[in-house]
């Protein structure tokens, strides 16, 4: 794994994250990791988008779910 030197915070916001890992039973270096990670996440938006953008490739059903669910419990094949 890679390391990172962050320089020059304010050293109200180390306060704030020694305050913040405390809080939660857990070490500095752990809490940044995190916060960081959480950062990369993509948002709700970005992830939605992203959901479009594949569902946008993907060819339309004509079949009706309900037939297909139907079929299949039956054991009949709804392609044939």
């Amino acid at each position: 794994m890679g390391q990172i030197l962050v320089r020059n915070l304010d050293d109200a916001v180390i306060k704030q994250l020694k305050s913040r890992a405390a809080r939660n039973g857990k070490s500095l270096e752990q809490t940044v990791r995190e916060i960081i990670a959480d950062a990369m996440r993509p948002s709700k938006e970005e992830a939605w988008a992203e959901i479009d953008r594949i569902r946008a490739m993907s060819k339309k059903s004509d079949v009706d779910s309900v037939t297909l669910i139907r079929a299949f419990r039956d054991g009949d094949d709804p392609d044939s």
